[in-house]
């Protein structure tokens, strides 16, 4: 049975500002290193200059630290978790690193988790999950769903005091953009993510879905990214990001684009897989001062 909650958020979804097309155009750092093909994430922790990244499912359970040359300085391998489907990256303030293992293209998951890797074993070639985070959408019954209601697919989350932040990947039939936007606890359990609103951004999937997200250092900036676009919320009250003002980015480049960090508050890294002519790249966004 399809949520109530869910019924009367898409109902209501409407966007939150006019949409507008900025001049910033990504801008080429360096290529990924031949091992990493599918990079599906990417994260610069507050204690490090490293740039983090990972593959999703159907790669080994690896983490890939590179410099700002693109070059691989380390490859750290998870022990004690599968690479189900490792989606996105994101890190608290003392540097610790955490895995979204939340991919669901089907939403017939039942193990969505989230994978804590301590700073300390960021630098060895070998480290343990030192905490896992399970969830689950209590607005989800069926497992699938009915086509029309596959909304639970997840590619993006960030940390934000303490509380995780999700931003699902619309995978419905009668896809329309809509975004939902989910809370979960940062402590050990199998929690039930909470609900807080939802965004639409386009009716074209290939365009329009979202991939990845993350929250600038200041907590003043979000930014969801897509294949070809990055929105921008800011002036948000509390933790609905998804309110207040957005600014739509068009890239001008399209590419499957998989994960997307801040660095410091008006610089973005972006990354994309590479495919046979495409992709395999790590770009930046110099955003513009309002």
């Amino acid at each position: 049975m399809f949520s109530k909650t869910i019924k009367v958020l898409l109902a209501s979804v409407v966007f939150i500002s006019c949409a507008t097309s900025s001049q910033e155009v990504i801008q080429e750092l360096f290529s990924m290193p031949k091992k990493i093909k599918e990079s599906s994430a990417v994260e610069v922790t507050e204690k490090s200059d490293l740039i983090w990244t990972l593959e999703d499912s159907g790669n080994e359970p690896q983490l890939f630290a590179l410099n700002v040359k693109g070059e691989l300085i380390n490859t750290v391998e998870i022990t004690n978790a599968q690479n189900n489907d490792w989606e996105d990256l994101t890190s608290d303030k003392d540097g610790n690193l955490y895995i979204g293992d939340f991919g669901n293209n089907d939403n017939e998951r039942k193990d969505l988790a989230i994978y804590k890797i301590n700073a300390e074993d960021l630098t060895k070639q070998q480290a343990s999950v030192a905490e896992k985070i399970f969830f689950f959408f209590p607005e989800q019954t069926l497992f699938p769903p009915k086509k029309s209601e596959r909304f639970y697919d997840v590619e993006s989350f960030f940390l934000f005091e303490d509380n995780f932040y999700l931003f699902t990947k619309n995978r419905s039939s009668n896809f329309d953009g809509t975004t939902l936007l989910y809370q979960i606890p940062n402590k050990s359990g199998n929690h039930p993510a909470k609900l807080i609103s939802s965004f639409k951004t386009c009716d074209n999937f290939n365009h329009c879905a979202v991939t990845s997200a993350d929250i600038s250092p200041d907590g003043k900036k979000v930014a969801l990214l897509s294949s070809d676009k990055v929105w921008i919320f800011t002036d948000f009250t509390s933790n609905n990001f998804l309110s207040g003002k957005v600014e739509q980015i068009d890239l001008k480049s399209f590419t499957q684009k998989e994960g997307i960090c801040f660095v410091g508050n008006e610089k973005l890294y972006i990354t994309d897989e590479k495919d046979k002519k495409t992709g395999g790249k790590l770009y930046q966004l110099v955003l513009t001062k309002k």
